[in-house]
């Protein structure tokens, strides 16, 4: 009897992309992994392993854990990334260009090149503009970076090209809707986000760029019932839950309605239910908005550091995360961590050996400034303050993150103006935000601290 034939050593994946498996068992899982890791739904981690077991010659799956967890953007999974790249590397040579092209730029990414990880995933993006691991990798870092451009047009010169009957489409058009948002363009964003959810419910980036593009123009009662609308889509086991819960506290304290952004704390963004730095530290965010407002949440900063005491090590890992970690200790009233922590960034931001970081020069020229600022305020030393943010504020894009998450550096920046007081610099910032959006509750609440008139 004759044996039965090999199995094809070249399987192609659902977008007609050569993958470097001919198992199709590991196949499949790799592409549950990746519609896990496109929803943010569950973990992908189960399915990459058995990919791995199917296969233990195939790279990618290890790929795609180190890729989830260099996303976390936290130092303390830097060595197990690392150490799946490593693994991942001899098992690369002989895989498909794609693979290997991965590969190079996650080894950038681990090694905080993110600007060249980025300029690889872009390569490989023209060659193949169906890969959705680049579209969602090189949209993260653009995250990290502030690079807004990147954001709109990377999977504007993708969309054409895929065919929207794939499962992965309204992710896809979840982060353009994102990228328009963050330039600005929010009647397209919100038409492109709301397109991306009516084609799946659960397409959390697409629910996301919604929000912020209603936040954005001072929608906030939209805003509210936009989540709440969708909230059985992504409030259960998604990694943007506490994210979302946060924008919806946003929302409510837009409104003023501070007793609601308390009971959004206590149910979804405290304890049990920020379990990563980055849930935390959107908890500092917010908490940090509440106190310039004069609210007493010094108990809960407490308890934020109490429940999760900062990694020293994360010192310098990203400026945008050092800033938010500064809010938690000076909330606390810690001057003295703060100012420890504080010496720590700067520590590592002159080391000569991060100057090929990404983060070395926004550390420096960016970080670093908006955290001596944020602690003259702390400290009561009002003008101080108005002259180091004042200074730096046209260079915060840099920092990362959204427009929405760095609008608490204006905020802080007002607050400093109330208290110098220094009404040209209060007027201009409340000024900007007028000619934004309508005049919200909170907007109200800081020209009376601001000792303006909005008539």
């Amino acid at each position: 009897m004759s044996s039965p034939p090999a199995p094809s050593p070249c399987l192609r994946d659902v977008r007609n992309q050569r993958m470097g498996t001919a198992s199709r068992v590991a196949a499949d899982h790799a592409e549950s992994a990746l519609a896990r890791m496109m929803a943010y739904q569950g973990s992908p981690l189960p399915d990459l392993e058995a990919a791995q077991a199917a296969d233990p010659a195939w790279g990618l799956p290890l790929l795609m854990q180190a890729g989830h967890w260099l996303c976390q953007n936290e130092a303390a999974h830097l060595p197990r990334a690392l150490a799946l790249l490593e693994a991942a590397t001899p098992l690369c040579t002989q895989a498909p260009e794609r693979e290997q092209a991965h590969l190079t730029a996650l080894r950038a990414a681990a090694e905080g090149r993110w600007q060249q990880a980025c300029r690889l995933w872009d390569e490989l993006l023209l060659e193949h503009p169906r890969d959705a691991l680049a579209l969602l990798w090189a949209h993260h870092w653009d995250l990290c970076l502030g690079d807004t451009a990147s954001l709109r047009l990377r999977p504007a010169r993708s969309l054409p090209e895929w065919d929207e009957g794939d499962p992965l489409f309204p992710q896809v058009l979840g982060l353009y809707a994102f990228g328009l948002e963050e330039n600005n363009l929010y009647p397209q964003a919100e038409d492109v986000g709301r397109r991306a959810v009516g084609a799946s419910p659960c397409a959390p980036w697409a629910v996301h760029a919604v929000a912020h593009a209603l936040d954005m123009q001072g929608r906030f009662e939209d805003g509210t019932a936009w989540l709440r609308q969708h909230q059985p889509r992504w409030a259960e086991d998604n990694a943007f839950a506490a994210h979302l819960w946060w924008h919806m506290a946003l929302f409510r304290l837009e409104a003023l309605d501070l007793p609601g952004v308390h009971r959004l704390m206590d149910a979804h963004l405290s304890g049990a239910a920020t379990p990563t730095q980055s849930q935390r530290l959107d908890a500092a965010g917010l908490l940090w908005r509440m106190h310039l407002l004069g609210e007493d949440v010094g108990a809960r900063f407490v308890e934020l550091l109490r429940e999760a005491p900062p990694d020293l090590s994360e010192a310098g890992h990203w400026a945008f995360n050092d800033v938010h970690l500064m809010l938690a200790f000076l909330g606390a009233g810690e001057l003295v961590q703060a100012e420890n922590w504080l010496a720590r960034c700067a520590a590592r931001a002159m080391q000569p050996e991060e100057a090929r970081r990404s983060n070395h020069a926004v550390a420096r020229e960016v970080g670093l400034p908006v955290m001596r600022g944020l602690l003259a305020l702390a400290r009561g030393e009002a003008e101080q303050a108005v002259a180091t943010l004042q200074a730096v504020r046209p260079l915060a894009r840099r920092l990362g993150g959204s427009h929405v998450q760095r609008d608490l550096i204006d905020q802080s920046l007002m607050a400093a103006a109330a208290q110098a007081p220094h009404a040209p610099v209060g007027r201009a910032l409340l000024n900007e935000r007028l000619m934004a959006k309508p005049a919200t509750p909170l907007t109200r609440r800081w020209a009376e601290r601001l000792r303006l008139s909005l008539s």
